[in-house]
């Protein structure tokens, strides 16, 4: 770094230090277990990653971008659709400042500290600032408190206590806890009925994450974690985590079809007209998210699974799901894929109807498809 860019940095620290003068409320343990104490005040937050629209959301039903300064990118090409339905609510959002494009590589510290936030929240892992990026350091040595949330590596162990932070965090504890109220009276009606099954009846299942788009062929997948849990937690087996012990990775398609999963399921996001993988989210209409799902199942391989030729047992689910609060509604959707009579009472598009009313805009399009819908 150049003299004068240390300069720079150091003028620009000073500036923050001198707002960031806020009155502490609160201290909070985060997901990442790291003690933080909270502002009494929140007006300025900046978001490690766009989609944390989805729980500001659920927060700041007002409007949960009044109090975002900065934010990643990414939420733009991840969920196109999403962002226009914000976008339309809220012109502003296309001037709220990035803090990078996509990934943690590409977010610039100086536009961070120069936005000079009261708190600043991330994922434990992403496409924005980790746990051990420098720029964490940098913002609590300016003081500005860093809280970390997760609804990706580990969900089903951190989403509830990831909005329940959040909650304490911009103070919205009653919001976030009419939402979890909700939230946990759905996983329970699934888990109750889960632990019954034993472990080796339960159903075998394999999830191709953006096929096409992470691999021509085959096969993006999540292993312990991520979709992973939601597998587990809706009472399958997921075949990927007996030899994939990352969060997500690849495992080979030869492997896939040895095995031969009872359910195969994709995922996929992006607008009626994209042109490779599932088409999956808001707006997109089920006919086009059906037919996207039975051309992928055409695919060389994927197409030898009993899975895919029993129809009935091949699905496709909304890619988002995998870094959001809204993850109930993937895992009650697993839960009657891998278990239909078990869960022929549970009616996922009356619980996404629920979760609708807990949202600033409306989000109706294809959030989760059957390959029969294709027939």
């Amino acid at each position: 770094m150049s003299k004068f860019l240390k300069i720079q940095c150091a003028c620009i620290f000073a500036a923050v230090f001198a707002f960031s003068t806020n009155v502490r409320a609160e201290t909070i343990t985060d997901v990442a277990g790291r003690t933080v104490e909270i502002p009494k005040k929140v007006e300025r937050v900046l978001l490690g990653e766009g989609r944390m629209i989805y729980s500001m959301a659920i927060l700041d039903k007002d409007d949960p971008t009044k109090r975002v300064i900065g934010w990643q990118g990414e939420l733009k090409t991840s969920d196109t659709n999403g962002y226009n339905a914000y976008l339309k609510k809220y012109p502003h959002i296309k001037d709220i400042p990035l803090i990078g494009q996509t990934s943690e590589a590409s977010v610039n510290p100086e536009t961070v500290i120069s936005l000079q936030p009261d708190i600043a929240i991330f994922g434990i892992a992403g496409h924005g600032p980790g746990v051990t990026n420098p720029l964490v350091e940098k913002l609590q040595s300016a003081g500005v408190p860093v809280v970390f949330i997760d609804f990706r590596q580990h969900p089903m162990k951190n989403t509830i206590p990831s909005i329940k932070i959040l909650g304490k965090v911009l103070h919205r504890e009653e919001a976030a806890n009419k939402y979890l109220a909700f939230y946990e009276k759905h996983l329970k009606r699934i888990q109750d009925r889960v632990a019954k099954i034993p472990a080796n009846e339960r159903t075998t299942v394999f999830i191709e994450m953006l096929p096409e788009v992470k691999s021509p062929t085959c096969c993006h997948t999540a292993g312990k974690g991520n979709f992973g849990e939601f597998i587990e937690a809706a009472g399958g087996h997921n075949i990927a985590a007996d030899i994939l012990p990352a969060v997500i990775g690849e495992i080979s398609l030869e492997h896939v079809i040895s095995v031969d999963p009872k359910v195969y399921i994709m995922s996929g996001t992006g607008t009626n007209d994209v042109k490779l993988g599932l088409k999956e989210g808001l707006g997109v209409t089920k006919e086009n998210a059906a037919q996207s799902l039975k051309r992928l199942t055409t695919r060389t391989g994927v197409n030898a699974l009993t899975a895919v030729s029993s129809i009935d047992n091949t699905h496709g689910i909304w890619h988002n799901f995998y870094n959001s609060p809204y993850n109930i509604i993937a895992i009650e959707a697993f839960a009657k894929w891998f278990y239909p009579d078990l869960f022929k009472d549970v009616d996922v598009q009356e619980t996404f109807n629920e979760l609708q009313e807990f949202l600033p805009v409306d989000i109706q399009g294809t959030y989760w498809v059957d390959l029969k819908d294709a027939s």
